[in-house]
């Protein structure tokens, strides 16, 4: 080997060992972002996860910024390399298919411990200019993407209804780690199988049709303002994150004093803690009312997914979604995930009645009851989507998705 050999090899190595070095502080930031948010993300914690020290790690990305953002375009790059494998599948159906299982793949490799967690996306949208337009940017290339796995070229009321379909085909696999620490490894295939069934055919049974009733849940306001001022602090923190959705902005989006925010609640931890408590209060309410209703099961349950999504599309709403725990202490967000859970195991009992009476297909109650979490909690991110059509319409689509499956195309015709 010449001298000129030697050097490359040398070279060689070293942007290897660099290269590994920079994929280990990834990992572990995307642990960290994934546990604590971007913004509450430290070098110190980072390099602690990596065995190294600060000043290493700041070798590598010179600000925590530059980091989270290094994070997230890995996450984005992760999901267009695995749609550019499904688009190459033949048909729709076969491309979801192949999707789910390059997910499914991956949090199995996750569990061995193989590969580590992504960095989720939720906090995407706290980043800062110039970082966030470029962010913003690329995940719109991979909700297009995801939109073409149904075909290219699509209009009008179809290109609506994929757009749909291809928000509830990304939330549900985002919302997969949030459940699937409740199975074995040996049980994925398992949990793939069920999932892609409800894809393919969804909820109903065949010739059910779509004619929920929008159920009351109107109420008078224990304290004049709270509504408002909680319903803002939601939109907020829906967007921005935890630590994003500062009490400064909290407060200037209501046109109040820091001052004001505070007559309200005590601290961030606090509003948070009411946030989660208004909407879960909500969610709650609506499955009460449609088990107390009329009609079979299959109605009960439309008439609640219906209800839920006019508030996530209206005034009325937002609800706020889980990703907001990461901010939270562990205690309290603990005490907000097990009653998260108790709404998921109202959805299963009814899935379970509706089965037995034969108005809903036989599902498995538990997998598709965290799918329709998944459904109701980031319908909050279509509420643009859902301008652009009458109200009615726009919760019939985006329901169509579980109720009938992602390749039922009655939505698209009115």
């Amino acid at each position: 080997m010449g001298q000129s050999d030697t050097i490359e090899a040398e070279e060689a190595t070293g942007t290897k060992r660099f290269r590994a070095k920079r994929n280990a502080i990834l990992a572990a930031a995307s642990e960290a972002i994934n546990e604590q948010s971007a913004k509450g993300m430290t070098f110190a914690d980072v390099a602690r996860r990596v065995g190294l020290n600060t000043t290493s790690v700041t070798y590598y990305f010179k600000r925590k910024e530059d980091l989270a953002q290094a994070c997230f375009e890995h996450t984005l790059l992760t999901l267009g390399d695995m749609l550019d494998e499904a688009q190459a599948e033949p048909t729709p159906e076969a491309r979801v298919a192949k999707y789910l299982s390059l997910n499914m793949g991956r949090f199995a490799r996750i569990r061995e411990h193989d590969e580590r967690a992504l960095a989720g996306l939720s906090d995407l949208r706290a980043m800062e200019e110039p970082m966030l337009g470029r962010l913003m940017a690329g995940w719109r290339d991979i909700f297009r993407r995801t939109r073409a796995l149904w075909g290219e070229g699509a209009q009008g009321r179809q290109k609506d209804l994929n757009g749909a379909r291809a928000h509830v085909l990304l939330e549900n696999t985002f919302w997969i780690p949030a459940w699937i620490n409740r199975y074995d490894l040996d049980q994925f295939e398992r949990v793939e199988a069920r999932l892609m069934d409800m894809f393919r055919h969804g909820i109903a049974t065949k010739g059910a049709k779509w004619a929920p009733t929008m159920l009351d849940i109107e109420h008078g306001e224990a304290e004049p303002g709270r509504e408002a001022f909680l319903r803002a602090a939601t939109r907020l923190i829906n967007e921005l994150g935890y630590r994003g959705a500062s009490v400064q902005r909290i407060a200037s989006e209501l046109n109040v004093t820091k001052g004001s925010f505070y007559h309200h609640l005590d601290a961030k931890d606090d509003l948070v803690i009411e946030c989660y408590k208004r909407s879960f209060d909500t969610i709650i309410e609506v499955q009460q009312a449609g088990e107390a209703a009329g009609g079979d099961w299959w109605h009960r349950l439309s008439s609640v997914i219906a209800t839920l999504l006019d508030v996530q599309f209206s005034v009325r709403g937002p609800l706020l979604r889980t990703t907001a725990l990461t901010g939270l202490p562990r205690p309290v967000r603990n005490s907000m995930i097990d009653r998260s859970n108790r709404i998921a195991r109202r959805y299963a009992g009814m899935l379970s009645d509706g089965a037995a009476e034969g108005s809903i297909r036989a599902v498995d109650p538990l997998i598709v009851s965290q799918s329709l979490m998944a459904l109701q909690n980031a319908a909050f991110d279509m509420r643009k989507w859902a301008s652009t059509m009458p109200r009615e319409q726009a919760v019939a689509m985006y329901a169509s998705t579980l109720a009938f499956g992602l390749f039922d195309d009655r939505a698209a015709a009115g």
